[in-house]
């Protein structure tokens, strides 16, 4: 078990997202799960498409792409 800091900004937003009987940790997690399965999803649809050079172009601008920002909750 670890102790962590949050914003109350993050820990309000957090608290709204909690399903009864969930955790911080259960939501966290689900957060975590969620973003990753998007991610598979994309993925999975350029698997077969494009050769492996073409994909790795494809994520590396993707990942430009991407802003830094507060995460959404």
């Amino acid at each position: 078990m670890k102790n962590i800091v949050l914003r109350d900004e993050v820990y309000n937003k957090l608290s709204q997202m909690k399903r009864e009987g969930e955790s911080f940790s259960d939501v966290i997690l689900r957060l975590i799960e969620e973003k990753k399965e998007k991610s598979l999803e994309v993925f999975g649809r350029y698997a077969g498409s494009l050769e492996e050079s073409d994909l790795f172009e494809v994520v590396v601008r993707g990942r430009k792409s991407f802003e830094v920002r507060d995460f959404d909750i």
